[in-house]
């Protein structure tokens, strides 16, 4: 797992539940296609869990306190404003 990425681990994981939800294959299948699929929520889980981690550092204060700050997603209608709401 050396070159894969959250994405790719994502998109491959969703590929093993469907094959197993769908179903029709063998017992020894079902058990290898599990196997990975634990493979794959470990890799995401430990992913997700760095990415954590860096958003923790970033927004620790100088006393090293989590500062909570509040989280604004930029719609279409925000990209290419200034700070002062106008046409950049």
């Amino acid at each position: 797992m050396t070159n894969l990425t959250f994405e790719k681990a994502l998109a491959e994981l969703e590929q093993i539940v469907a094959k197993l939800e769908k179903g029709g294959i063998s017992l020894n299948e079902s058990l290898a296609l599990f196997e990975k699929g634990v493979k794959m929520s470990r890799f995401l889980r430990g992913e997700l869990d760095k990415a954590e981690r860096k958003v923790e550092i970033l927004l620790k204060d100088e006393q090293g306190k989590l500062q909570a700050e509040e989280f604004e997603a930029e719609t279409d209608e925000d990209e290419g404003t200034g700070e002062d709401g106008g046409k950049a």
